[in-house]
């Protein structure tokens, strides 16, 4: 006699949602369908606004321009600006290879000791159900990410620093490694196009590779943007 299907350990059940404070209706209209969010924001940003916005287990409210909002300023403005804007400069001005580091600087090891550790607190709050405290966390490096980009200033480097300019290029190639690992459960096309660009085996992807830095001198592909920003047209 089969033993049949294992018994659950755990059974999760979801909240609802409420469209811009109203309950979701057919008669009133309102009824947003998976193929609707995907079709108007793609499926790795439809699936990210909904982690990072409707904690699990409890309701949540949308609305379109919530969504667009939250894309545009996490995904487009904050990610795909620090990758595109540092894979472009690298491409650009290192003979399109990853740049090798000279001595670290107490910034840079603090935001890479920050990008190798994150996955920790990211663990802990997903086995908790909390994705979207895990997104936090590692939206949070993001922040500091382009933060220090925005100090160091690698493009004035380059005239007066140049082997400074080689460092910061290499913590932050390393940095956006990180972060594209440690979003493939929710954005999984668009990291792989990260990794992609890194040239980042598909045997290195994983989250037991976090810590296992690049090497300087690795040579990357031309850059593309990965998240574009969505701009919706105003009604004459």
């Amino acid at each position: 006699m089969s033993a049949g299907i294992p018994i659950p350990k755990q059974v999760f059940a979801h909240g609802w949602w409420t469209i811009e404070g109203q309950k979701m209706s057919k008669s009133l209209g309102n009824v947003i369908a998976p193929h609707d969010l995907v079709e108007r924001y793609g499926v790795d940003q439809s699936r990210y606004f909904i982690m990072r916005e409707v904690p699990f287990g409890n309701d949540g409210n949308f609305s379109h321009e919530q969504a667009i909002q939250r894309i545009n300023a996490d995904l487009a403005n904050g990610l795909g600006n620090l990758a595109q804007r540092t894979l472009s400069f690298i491409y650009k001005n290192c003979e399109g290879k990853i740049p090798v580091p000279n001595a670290l600087t107490a910034d840079d090891k603090v935001i890479l000791k920050q990008a190798h550790e994150t996955i920790n607190s990211a663990r802990t709050r997903i086995e908790g159900f909390m994705i979207h405290k895990a997104l936090e966390d590692i939206w949070q490096l993001v922040t500091a990410a382009n933060g220090y980009i925005d100090v160091q200033a690698p493009w004035s480097l380059k005239k007066t620093d140049p082997e400074r300019m080689n460092t910061v290029l290499y913590v932050l190639t390393e940095v956006i490694r990180c972060l594209a690992i440690m979003i493939q459960p929710v954005v999984p096309a668009s990291a792989a196009k990260m990794l992609d660009q890194l040239n980042i085996p598909a045997d290195k992807r994983d989250f037991t590779n976090i810590t296992s830095a690049l090497k300087g001198g690795e040579a990357i592909r031309q850059p593309e943007g990965v998240f574009p920003r969505i701009v919706e047209e105003k009604a004459a």
